[in-house]
């Protein structure tokens, strides 16, 4: 027998919980029960060891909607899928579509609803993770999300807050530990980097004793608005905006698909290596899912042809 068990799975746990594993160990962890307002990612372990990102702000309560590494948007038809604030309206993971292990990298195909406080779908996302380690304990995360709606019209509206935020551990933001906020243009800080736009936006800092870690998040040229303007806080908050300049209109029959690498790294950031990751993530193919004999009855691959 010549079977080989995948280094790289994708294991199903309680709560409607998905782990992404490599070598039997813990890296990613997707969250999608349905007593949560939306699906979201935590932790994301870095090559310390520890997670790069964290639950909640560190000193605002009034933040529990920042679940680590999460989708969401302030005004989708009119309708705050964003902090949170009473109603019934809910982001929600409909089914999963997919799993794959693979000996390089897994990844997950999923169905996400987005309904309003009458339980009506205004949007209809498909997302795709794909987790690949790195040397050194270093990794990379791609998303590709698909959204649709079955409205004639869906407005989108201009806000600073959608489609995706990410708040890393307080070690490493700049108010509440030694982090450093550095964007593809070469400028550094909130101050420089808010509402402006850059290719790719690094959020590094130290995780644990005199040992860094760091998160590149990198946009893809072919995203409407590239690059993307971003939003993002020296309390170790970052966001690409999407709608940070001007809103959008989702209309049916038509697709927004948005593509988003994360290189989880060791140390300070370093300008050339993500530089050579925003470039390579730039030159890579989409994913698509297509059927295949069993025992799938789909698979994950990279899009054929140009």
């Amino acid at each position: 027998m010549n079977y080989q068990i995948p280094r790289v799975q994708i294991v199903p746990q309680a709560d409607d919980q998905v782990a992404f594993q490599v070598d039997g160990q813990e890296r990613l962890r997707w969250h999608a029960a349905p007593r949560y307002p939306r699906p979201f990612f935590f932790p994301l372990v870095g090559p310390s060891g520890r997670s790069v990102i964290r639950m909640g702000h560190p000193a605002a309560p009034d933040h529990g909607h920042h679940r680590a590494f999460w989708w969401g948007h302030q005004n989708i038809g009119g309708v705050n899928f964003w902090e949170e604030r009473g109603g019934s309206q809910q982001v929600r993971q409909e089914d999963w579509i997919h799993y794959q292990d693979g000996a390089e990298e897994a990844g997950i195909v999923v169905k996400i609803g987005w309904f309003d406080q009458h339980k009506t779908k205004l949007m209809q996302q498909e997302l795709i993770a794909v987790y690949r380690p790195l040397d050194k304990g270093e990794s990379w995360l791609e998303l590709q999300t698909t959204f649709t709606s079955p409205l004639e019209v869906l407005p989108i509206g201009k806000t600073n807050f959608g489609f995706l935020g990410l708040r890393v551990a307080a070690s490493m933001s700049t108010s509440y530990g030694g982090g450093k906020l550095t964007s593809g243009e070469g400028t550094v800080g909130e101050k420089d980097i808010f509402g402006r736009q850059a290719k790719w936006l690094d959020y590094s800092g130290p995780i644990v004793g005199q040992t860094w870690d760091g998160v590149t998040w990198c946009d893809h040229p072919s995203n409407p608005n590239y690059p993307t303007s971003w939003h993002v806080r020296e309390d170790g908050w970052m966001s690409a905006a999407f709608c940070l300049r001007e809103g959008y209109e989702l209309r049916k029959g038509q697709s927004l698909t948005l593509r988003y690498g994360f290189h989880v790294h060791a140390g300070p950031v370093e300008a050339k290596t993500a530089d050579q990751q925003q470039q390579a993530f730039a030159a890579a193919r989409k994913w698509e899912v297509v059927k295949v004999d069993r025992p799938w009855r789909v698979a994950l691959r990279r899009l054929e042809g140009k």
